[in-house]
């Protein structure tokens, strides 16, 4: 399985869309700004995510988005499906033609079973993990980059 900008931007999105949810709706040029990535591209990845009714759009002054459910109900794997991002370490695409259509046999390879297992357990992964999930790491991270750790020079307290 690869998975593409496409399902990693999306998730980075969704990530930075969920840590702002109650401060009202986000706007797709702040998240751009925030996390490098094109607005083109995060409105094309918002156009999916919208049909798959994982965020909602506000149109009008102070618009943007926000997610149309609650963070702890949208998986990781939900946010790539929506943006049409294949969970597929096969070779051929789950059709189990792994030789290829015009091969003579048109069979299964080897490893086809092995492959199409890691697919299973990639999926049952993903949607293991929340969006909240995300979230909370995400603030602990945040949490522990501010703590400032305050050293007594010893070499001060002696002298005295």
């Amino acid at each position: 399985m690869r998975l593409t900008t496409k399902g990693r931007f999306a998730v980075t999105a969704m990530i930075d869309l969920a840590m702002r949810q109650g401060k009202g709706p986000v706007t797709l040029s702040g998240i751009s700004q925030r996390q490098a990535i094109s607005l083109s591209y995060l409105e094309q990845l918002f156009g999916k995510l919208r049909r798959h009714e994982i965020v909602e759009s506000i149109r009008g002054p102070g618009g943007g988005y926000s997610l149309a459910r609650r963070a702890d109900k949208v998986t990781v794997a939900d946010i790539i499906i929506a943006v049409d991002e294949p969970l597929d370490a096969t070779q051929c695409g789950g059709k189990e033609n792994c030789h290829g259509a015009d091969h003579a046999s048109g069979a299964r390879c080897m490893t086809h079973e092995l492959w199409t297992t890691l697919n299973e357990k990639m999926v049952d992964y993903l949607d293991s993990v929340s969006l909240q999930d995300l979230v909370d790491q995400q603030k602990q991270k945040n949490a522990e980059q501010n703590v400032v750790v305050v050293h007594r020079n010893e070499h001060a307290a002696l002298a005295k």
